[in-house]
C-alpha cells in the first residue's frame, strides 16, 4: 500500500474478527511504533499485547476495576465491562512508562506513545489488518494501571482493538482543509 494512501485511507472499526496478526506482522507493527517521534530517546512507550486467554484476563481486571471504583454499579454496566476485552480477537494496551528528565516533561512523553499508537494503526492498516483505538474509564487515570500490574510512573493511554473487519468501513467523509489550516505568508 502506499504510504500516503495508507495514511489517508484508514479508517477506524469497530466490530473485528479473528484473524489477528502472527508474531512475525506484530514485530513489524512494533518496530513501527518505535519509530515515532521521541525527544531525548527516552524510549516511553510501551506494550502489553493481549489474545486468546489473555482477553479473560483482561475481563477479570475490568470488572475488578469498576466494582472497587463505582459505588452503585449496576450489574448491566459490569456486563459490558466484562465483554469488553471480546469486541477483538487482539488487543494491545498503549502504556507510556514516564521518566523524569529536565528537557522531557510527562506530556511529551505521552505524546510519543501517542505517536506511537498511530504508527501501529497505520502498520496494521498496511498489513491488511483492521484497528480501533479506545480510550474511556479503562484508560487515562492513575488507579487502572495497578489493576495490570504497571508501576506508578506507567500510564494506560488506550487499548488497540485488532482483526479482521466484521463490519464494512464507514465512509469518510472529505475534509475542506481550509476548516483547519491557516496559512501565513
Amino acid at each position: 500500500m502506499e504510504a500516503i494512501e495508507n495514511i489517508t485511507l484508514r479508517n477506524s472499526i469497530s466490530k473485528l474478527l479473528e484473524p489477528h496478526p502472527n508474531p512475525k506482522e506484530m514485530e513489524i507493527v512494533y518496530q513501527a511504533a518505535l519509530r515515532a517521534p521521541d525527544h531525548k530517546s527516552l524510549r516511553p512507550s510501551h506494550f502489553i499485547e493481549i489474545t486468546g486467554k489473555g482477553l479473560d484476563k483482561l475481563s477479570e481486571k475490568f470488572v475488578q476495576y469498576a466494582k472497587k471504583q463505582f459505588d452503585n454499579i449496576t450489574d448491566e454496566k459490569i456486563e459490558k465491562y466484562r465483554k469488553a476485552p471480546y469486541r477483538a480477537p487482539m488487543i494491545i494496551v498503549l502504556i507510556s512508562h514516564l521518566k523524569q528528565h529536565p528537557k522531557v516533561p510527562e506530556i511529551e512523553q505521552m505524546l510519543s506513545t501517542a505517536a506511537a499508537a498511530q504508527n501501529i494503526l497505520l502498520a496494521l492498516n498496511a498489513l491488511n489488518y483492521s484497528a480501533i483505538w479506545r480510550t474511556g474509564i479503562f484508560a487515562l487515570n492513575d488507579e487502572i494501571g495497578k489493576y495490570l500490574g504497571l508501576k506508578s510512573n506507567q500510564k494506560i493511554l488506550g487499548y488497540i482493538y485488532v482483526g479482521k473487519p466484521k463490519i464494512k468501513a464507514k465512509k469518510i467523509p472529505n475534509i475542506d482543509i481550509n476548516d483547519h489550516v491557516i496559512k501565513w505568508h
